[in-house]
């Protein structure tokens, strides 16, 4: 049952909208559990099952697990059973998710745009080192994502993350995901408001509380207050954008009800202004109409996205202020959205005068190894610390500028390029067909595959073309806002048999010019065939491009032929 007792009851201020038919509204008083996931939940509240495995599956071994848990409520402590090795993707779809467990799990490590120090960085690749079979990838939720943990060595690990100030609470299930933080904030010399006390109070007063770990589905947060919008705000549940107010200065936008999947929308700007010391308060409000309102019924239409295309943007905003605020909040037309997004990679000076480099991995592939060098480089060069970054990236903050170029090359030499080409800087790839359950095809290591091809074809790219990868439709890889957005799934290749290939989509964005990417009919492209495919395209562009025109401007405007590379044009 859902715990009311902090607002007002409902309807009293407000008249909410209703739907046509129960949805499994809690405030509405539907809250009798109408599918296996609301049930478990109500059986037992997800965020006991830490004990249970620190006391009980940790020590009688992964035979010892209640498969309610297992399937279940783990994922509060950010733990998936993982993909059995050998299960091809065209068995994904038909198999119970028993048949494809494996015995071992993805660990998500949370940042929360958290300033990790050398310590915490060498942890982290120690963890990988010892647990994880030396794996160790960097998502664009921010998270550090291990694979091959078994459940004994989940308390030394908590153990050990802890230490340096990490968790892995509520990493994963229908609960506040890993936060987005700007990776710069703080340090940039363009700042509006650096809004990391907002963030360090969500967690301390929502990770982990009970009032908060039962909502529909997942609920993702970001909070950015660099101009550049620099967590993809267009893509989250709730996220709080910097902006300036004339008479009381810096302070946030709020934007509702961003998602993708399979059913893309992106987020709602509410055109207020807040102060930071409000941002925790109006978290909490939003976070509590998604779960009091939000749809229980059926989980494909469980994110706050339905809620808010349901009743818009502005009744959102009035059930908010009038029930779970108690007050209204100030009227400002929202920020300007820059063109497209920064990833801060390379070489920036910071306001104190020192400097934060940007580096990439590519597609987010690192290791434990990787990542005690990286230590090991922060150290001797006196770095401050790192903060992932929405884009699979690492920046390092609070290099000295008299270091700059040896440290340069030292991470070149360990494979984290702070000077990297156009392609290995804008790929991305969520953890495909080798570890996930839902995945189709391979990504990480076609993505890096599709890296080296491209930067031999076109090694001297002059403009950032970004290329997305996905394992299946969930679009975690953000597919539908990249320029060339990879959706992975079984195709018919040329001799008629089933092979692994995707779907693309064309001309995606954020900011300025943020849309949807462009979905050809019936266009398919073989993994096989990827690296011609995007090689024609990529060329038709260059052939075709008005002066300064971006290439996702370019995909809607030109001819269908071009973008399916049915046809190749000169090279001018």
């Amino acid at each position: 049952m859902p715990d009311l007792r902090f607002k007002p009851e409902p309807a009293k201020y407000t008249e909410i909208p209703r739907p046509r038919r129960a949805e499994g509204q809690w405030a509405l008083g539907y809250t009798e559990p109408l599918n296996k996931n609301e049930q478990s939940k109500k059986d037992d509240d997800p965020l006991n099952v830490r004990d249970r495995i620190l006391y009980i599956y940790s020590k009688r071994g992964f035979d010892s697990i209640d498969p309610a848990d297992l399937r279940g409520r783990f994922r509060w402590m950010g733990l998936y059973t993982q993909r059995r090795p050998g299960i091809d993707g065209g068995r994904t779809g038909s198999m119970e998710e028993e048949e494809l467990d494996d015995r071992y799990f993805m660990m998500r490590v949370r940042s929360d745009g958290k300033l990790l120090s050398p310590a915490a960085v060498r942890t982290l690749g120690r963890i990988g080192v010892d647990f994880a079979r030396d794996t160790a990838d960097v998502t664009d939720r921010q998270n550090i994502q291990y694979h091959w943990i078994d459940i004994e060595s989940v308390p030394e690990i908590w153990e050990r993350l802890e230490a340096v100030g990490l968790h892995s609470t509520e990493a994963c299930g229908d609960s506040p995901r890993p936060f987005l933080g700007s990776p710069v904030a703080g340090v940039a010399k363009d700042e509006i408001i650096d809004g990391t006390p907002a963030l360090e109070e969500i967690e301390r007063r929502f990770i982990g509380n009970k009032d908060f770990s039962n909502f529909p589905r997942k609920f993702k947060t970001a909070v950015t207050g660099h101009p550049s919008q620099d967590v993809s705000p267009e893509t989250n549940d709730v996220s709080f954008v910097g902006t300036v107010h004339p008479e009381h200065g810096p302070g946030f936008d709020v934007w509702v009800g961003g998602g993708l999947s399979t059913n893309p929308m992106l987020a709602q700007k509410l055109g207020v202004w807040i102060p930071l010391e409000q941002v925790p308060d109006v978290w909490s409000g939003v976070a509590g109409i998604f779960r009091d309102y939000g749809y229980r019924r059926l989980r494909s239409r469980a994110r706050l996205k339905f809620l808010v295309a349901d009743w818009g943007v502005e009744k959102f905003r009035e059930v908010l202020e009038n029930e779970y605020l108690g007050e209204k909040l100030v009227t400002l037309a929202s920020p300007a959205s820059p063109v497209g997004h920064r990833d801060h990679v390379g070489v920036h000076e910071q306001k104190d005068g020192r400097f934060y480099v940007g580096v990439a991995p590519t597609a987010g592939r690192v290791s434990g190894t990787l990542l005690v060098q990286l230590a090991e480089l922060m150290d001797e060069y006196g770095v401050t610390g790192a903060r992932l970054t929405p884009y699979q990236k690492i920046v390092l903050i609070g290099v000295d500028g008299a270091v700059l170029d040896p440290l340069l090359d030292r991470l070149d030499a360990i494979g984290l390029s702070g000077r990297p080409s156009n392609w290995r800087r804008n790929t991305m790839a969520c953890t495909g067909i080798e570890f996930c359950k839902l995945a189709i095809v391979d990504t990480k290591n076609r993505a890096s595959a599709l890296v080296d091809e491209l930067e031999r074809r076109f090694p001297d790219l002059d403009t950032p073309i970004t290329v997305n990868v996905n394992g299946c439709p969930n679009a975690c890889a953000r597919t539908q806002v990249a320029d060339f957005g990879l959706k992975g799934q079984l195709v018919v290749d040329e001799n008629g048999e089933q092979v692994e290939g995707f779907q693309v989509h064309l001309g995606g964005a954020i900011g300025l010019r943020a849309n949807f990417g462009r979905k050809l009919r019936a266009h398919k492209v073989t993994s096989k065939g990827l690296d011609d495919y995007v090689t024609t395209v990529v060329a038709n562009y260059l052939a075709d491009r008005a002066d300064g025109e971006a290439f996702d401007a370019w995909v809607h405007r030109a001819d269908e032929e071009l973008l399916r590379g049915e046809k190749a044009l000169e090279s001018v």
